[in-house]
C-alpha cells in the first residue's frame, strides 16, 4: 500500500495565498455598498473555487457554520482535487463583513492549513482570548489573572511603565467592565469594532503598536488567530464560554469533553501550519484592495510556522471586461 502524501507546506503555501487573494478580490466590488451578505457570499464562492484547484484532500474544520447552512463553506465540507495530502482547513472568507459593507479598516480574507487532525475543531461559540507577541517567557500573562494584573505583568516583563502598554479590545458592551479596569492601570486601549483575528495578529506585528489582546470573540476565529501566531511567534490562550445548553451541546458534538479547559496556542494548532491573509479594506496589517483603471491590486501576507517565514506579496490583477 503506497504511503499517504506528505504535507509539503512550502509547495502548498503559494496556492493558499492565491485562495485568500481570490476571496478578497471577489469581495472588492462590494466594499462600501452596505450589503454584508453579498460581500460574504462573493468571497465564499471565490474561495471555494480556488480551493478546489489545489491538490489536497481538504476538510473544513473551521468554517461558516454547519452543513445545513450551505452554500457557505461549512464545517465538514471536503475541498480540493482529492489528490494529495489530507489537510485541515480553517477559514474566514471575509473576516469583517460589516467592515467591508461600511468601508471600514481591517477587513481580511483569511485561511490556514495544516495536516489532518492538527487544528482544534472549535464550535461556533464564544472564546475568552488573551494574546501577546513574541519574546516573553511562557506564562508571563495567564487567563487566571485579572485584566489589570495582566497589564502590570507585561509591563514588568518589558521593563516599562503600564502607561507604555497598549491593549487591543473588541468594542462590545460585554467588555465594559474589563475596559474600565484596564484604564485604571494607565494603559492605552485600541478599540476595534470587528475583526478579532486581526486584533490578535496585531500583538505580533511591531508596527501596529499593540502589546496585548484580550476579550471574548468567536471561538473559530480564535483558532485562525492561533494559526497566525504559530507562524509569527507569540503566546495565546483561549477558553470556551457558553451562553446556554445548546452551545454546550455544540461543543460536545465537536468532541470537546472538558468545557473549562484553557487552550494554549499550540493546543489549538498542534502541527505545522500555513497562514494566508489578504487585505480587503485598508488596515494596520495589510492595505486593502486598490483600484486603478483596468486593474485591482491586492496585498497578501503568507506565513509558514515551520520556518517562521513571513512573506508579503502584491498581486496586480487585470479587471475582466
Amino acid at each position: 500500500m503506497p504511503d499517504a502524501p506528505e504535507f509539503h507546506d512550502r509547495m502548498l503555501s503559494l496556492g493558499l495565498g492565491r485562495v485568500s487573494e481570490a476571496a478578497a478580490l471577489a469581495s472588492a466590488r462590494l466594499i462600501g455598498r452596505g450589503d454584508e451578505k453579498a460581500a460574504d457570499q462573493a468571497a465564499v464562492d471565490a474561495m471555494r473555487t480556488q480551493l478546489n484547484k489545489l491538490d489536497i484532500k481538504g476538510v473544513v474544520v473551521i468554517g461558516e457554520g454547519e452543513r445545513d447552512e450551505a452554500p457557505m463553506l461549512y464545517i465538514g465540507e471536503e475541498v480540493g482535487t482529492g489528490n494529495g495530502p489530507e489537510v485541515d482547513i480553517a477559514l474566514d472568507p471575509l473576516e469583517g463583513t460589516t467592515l467591508t459593507a461600511k468601508d471600514m479598516p481591517n477587513a481580511l480574507a483569511v485561511i490556514a492549513m495544516g495536516p489532518r487532525g492538527s487544528m482544534l475543531h472549535a464550535p461556533d461559540t464564544y472564546m475568552d482570548k488573551l494574546a501577546i507577541g513574541p519574546g516573553f517567557r511562557r506564562g508571563v500573562v495567564t487567563m487566571d489573572m485579572s485584566p489589570a494584573e495582566r497589564v502590570n505583568a507585561l509591563a514588568s516583563a518589558k521593563g516599562c511603565s503600564t502607561q507604555d502598554i497598549t491593549v487591543c479590545v473588541l468594542e462590545r458592551p460585554r467588555h465594559e467592565e474589563m475596559i474600565a479596569e484596564i484604564r485604571t492601570t494607565g494603559a492605552a486601549i485600541r478599540l476595534i469594532t470587528d475583526g478579532d483575528v486581526a486584533g490578535v495578529v496585531h500583538c505580533a506585528e511591531p508596527s501596529t503598536g499593540i502589546d496585548m489582546y484580550m476579550g471574548s470573540g468567536g471561538a473559530p476565529e480564535g483558532v485562525l488567530a492561533a494559526a497566525a501566531l504559530k507562524c509569527m511567534g507569540g503566546q495565546m490562550y483561549g477558553r470556551l464560554t457558553f451562553r446556554n445548553d445548546d452551545e454546550r451541546a455544540r461543543a460536545k458534538k465537536a468532541g470537546i469533553t472538558n468545557l473549562d479547559r484553557v487552550y494554549t496556542r499550540d493546543d489549538m494548532v498542534t502541527g505545522d501550519v500555513i497562514f494566508a491573509a489578504t487585505g480587503v479594506t485598508d488596515g494596520s496589517i495589510l492595505p486593502g484592495i486598490k483600484r486603478e483603471p483596468g486593474f485591482l491590486t491586492a496585498e497578501t501576507i503568507l506565513m509558514r510556522s515551520k520556518t517562521g517565514s513571513v512573506r508579503r506579496m502584491n498581486y496586480r490583477n487585470p479587471i475582466s471586461t
